[in-house]
């Protein structure tokens, strides 16, 4: 099993291991590699060493995944992680696959009445694997199921008049897509969705509410919360209500509520769960107090 660490050469892993490079692309990393190690490459791109190689890691080996390594690291450095990779399969790997699939309809025998229904299947994928990462790919595995079903289809009943070349073209790009897929999903299941388990006594209920607070949180980052505010926000996150935050600061229950709307203003979350994961990611409370 090759296994990595921060005293790996990167150019020759990626010499031997072309797939990792949309991967080492998600972080930033162009190739042009030198003879660098991982670890310099990471301190110079400011990016968490050990985060990249499980990440790597993983990929490169089916057996490895050290899910409880992953899920120590902070919530936003996944989540950022995620939304790369999520770009990366819907304006790369399916973008490229799409170019594939009506290269070959459209240069193959248009009577071919199989070629349609290939083409129709390929479309109810695209639709599912795009509604599954706007909803956070978290439940279900129909994209991988259409993804499968249509590779065997191609590979074991295609029939007819068809262009040979980009019928395995096509299949290439399935192949990458499907691999790419299975290795995403399963950090998706064994690290994000343990952390939403952790974090679920506190509201947080999927992953999309999650990239929704860590969205409003980068755009509205500029407006600052007076020390009143944090103080009010910090109690909510922490599960107290309107009443008990008024007695606990010595305020009133009105003043509470005005705090409280400015909060939602400034920061543009409405959400308790949206709340918690604000206090989370910027270390006003950590997540076993979230949990209390």
């Amino acid at each position: 099993m090759l296994f990595l660490d921060a005293s790996s050469i990167l150019s020759e892993v990626i010499e031997e291991n072309h797939q990792l490079i949309p991967i080492i692309n998600r972080f930033g990393i162009k190739l042009g590699l030198g003879d660098k190690t991982i670890g310099d490459i990471c301190r110079t791109a400011n990016i968490n060493t050990d985060f990249f190689l499980v990440i790597l890691n993983t990929f490169l080996n089916e057996d490895y995944f050290p899910e409880r390594k992953l899920q120590k690291f902070d919530i936003e450095l996944v989540l950022n992680y995620i939304k790369q990779t999520d770009a990366y399969l819907l304006h790369g790997q399916l973008y490229n696959m799409e170019k594939h699939v009506n290269a070959f309809l459209s240069m193959s025998d248009p009577n071919n009445s199989q070629l349609k229904l290939i083409g129709k299947l390929f479309c109810e994928f695209k639709d599912e694997l795009t509604r599954q990462i706007e909803q956070g790919m978290v439940k279900g595995d129909m994209p991988l199921a259409l993804l499968t079903d249509l590779k065997s289809i191609i590979i074991k009943h295609i029939s007819g008049s068809f262009n040979e070349n980009m019928c395995y073209a096509v299949i290439f790009t399935i192949d990458s897509l499907q691999k790419d897929l299975e290795k995403h999903n399963r950090i998706r299941e064994k690290v994000l969705q343990p952390m939403l388990d952790e974090l679920s006594e506190s509201g947080i209920e999927d992953l999309q509410e999650l990239i929704a607070a860590n969205r409003h949180t980068k755009k509205n980052k500029d407006h600052t919360l007076s020390q009143r505010e944090l103080d009010v926000l910090r109690l909510v996150a922490l599960g107290h209500i309107n009443k008990e935050i008024a007695d606990k600061l010595n305020i009133s229950l009105n003043t509470v509520l005005s705090h409280r709307k400015n909060i939602t203003a400034k920061l543009g979350i409405k959400t308790v769960s949206g709340l918690i994961f604000y206090c989370i990611s910027h270390g006003y409370i950590s997540a076993d107090e979230a949990e209390l």
